[in-house]
């Protein structure tokens, strides 16, 4: 049996902006995205906080620490600049290694700096 399980998340990512005129992504921020261990091209589920929409996309690397989270696409029509989101990657795996795994969580700031990361079940590590 294959089981899908959360692998990373960006907790409480604020949206700089939107570009309705591009093909469509969420381009993040390329230190917050090694942070998290995401990767450009993985596909994530986005949640706002906001209006409680949920969509699905694909990463776009955006400069290192410009601390940009933005929409494009039909994406910029789920949340607008200002809004709270979290981003999530999963990924497929068997029961044996879902039985060890720990997905990695970063949280972020009203600014999308870093405050803290862990894996799920182990302490924070402290980044501001």
């Amino acid at each position: 049996m294959k089981l899908h399980l959360l692998k990373s998340k960006i907790h409480n990512a604020i949206v700089t902006s939107g570009d309705l005129e591009y093909e469509g992504s969420i381009t993040i921020d390329s230190e917050l995205l090694e942070m998290a261990q995401m990767i450009p091209n993985e596909k994530v589920l986005v949640v706002n906080n906001n209006n409680g929409e949920r969509f699905e996309t694909y990463i776009i690397n955006g400069d290192y620490g410009s601390r940009v989270i933005q929409l494009n696409g039909a994406a910029a029509r789920c949340a607008l600049p200002g809004d709270e989101i979290i981003i999530m990657t999963f990924a497929v795996m068997d029961e044996i290694e879902a039985g060890s795994h720990k997905p990695m969580v970063l949280i972020v700031d009203r600014n999308n700096n870093p405050k803290r990361r862990h894996r799920v079940g182990e302490e924070d590590e402290l980044l501001s």
